[in-house]
């Protein structure tokens, strides 16, 4: 599917202004620079209950002028409101489904295996995509073809869309993340090739929060990841309802399960020298920051 123009879709919410209100990213022709097509892109959201902010999702991904966009929603049965929005944009999704499902992980799982393109990726329905975000994915990938899973930096956005700081991204690394459980790859912010996912086993659907870190290991285990570099792709929304903010818990206990399944068990006492490896691994990122706070250099 080629992406509709703002002029195309339904009208933005009273009030409303700028990115993706009244806003779009710039057209792109139907080929890359260098000849062939650009390569599909399948986008999954998740959905349930974000009726507040799920407008804005949809209107993210649809606005990116992209020529060649899926775009699958897996909606929960929400009550709030979601659904109606849902069926007024239902004309530019690729495939919608509403109703009640198995969780979060299971309705990611269930639209990633009904994706057909070569790059995938989801987003969840209360952040959004930042202007132009797909044709640099599509860029970078087409830049690295041996690259099967690329992170880049994503801002950290409040309730209204109000920027509280930026997340510099960190190249993956599988070796320190399955070994200490910490990563710098926000979700919002990766995209990886379809045949890597597939060969990586899917979704575990059996996870609430760390379902994000266990592909990303596998996927970083079947081949290159690496940084996607520029200004950040994604706005990742940070509010009361944010499953970031209800699930904590949860997500040491997954985070500790995570690196006893993937870690070696040889490093577990010797910690102090993992998180020194992981302080020079994180050197170039903050480096990168301080030349952009400083200079204002993108790099």
């Amino acid at each position: 599917m080629r992406c509709p123009t703002v002029s195309e879709l339904p009208p933005p919410i009273p009030g409303k202004t700028g990115w993706p209100w009244t806003e779009e990213s710039p057209p792109l022709p139907e080929h890359t620079p260098s000849g062939p097509p650009w390569p599909r892109i399948s986008i999954v959201t998740p959905s349930y209950n974000q009726g507040e902010f799920v407008e804005e999702t949809i209107r993210s991904v649809l606005l990116q002028r992209y020529p060649d966009l899926e775009y699958i929603i897996m909606d929960g049965g929400s009550t709030d409101g979601s659904v109606e929005i849902l069926r007024r944009y239902e004309p530019w999704i690729s495939y919608l489904s509403i109703g009640p499902d198995s969780g979060q992980a299971a309705a990611i799982a269930d639209g990633l295996g009904r994706a057909t393109g070569e790059i995938l990726a989801w987003l969840n329905s209360d952040d959004r995509y930042r202007p132009g975000a797909l044709v640099r994915v599509a860029s970078f990938f087409a830049d690295h073809p041996k690259v099967v899973f690329g992170n880049g930096d994503v801002n950290f956005i409040d309730a209204e869309g109000h920027l509280v700081e930026r997340i510099w991204a960190i190249r993956p690394t599988r070796f320190l993340t399955a070994n200490l459980g910490v990563h710098c790859w926000p979700q919002q912010g990766c995209f990886w090739q379809r045949w890597a996912y597939q060969q990586a086993g899917g979704i575990d659907e059996g996870l609430q929060f760390c379902m994000d870190r266990d592909l990303f290991l596998r996927l970083a285990g079947i081949g290159p990841s690496r940084r996607i570099p520029g200004q950040p792709v994604t706005d990742f929304r940070i509010h009361d309802q944010a499953k970031s903010s209800t699930l904590l818990s949860v997500a040491e206990q997954e985070s500790d399960a995570l690196i006893a399944k993937y870690g070696d068990p040889r490093f577990r006492s010797n910690t102090w020298l993992l998180r020194r490896l992981w302080r020079l691994w994180c050197q170039p990122t903050i480096t990168r920051r301080w030349l952009n706070q400083r200079y204002g250099w993108e790099l």
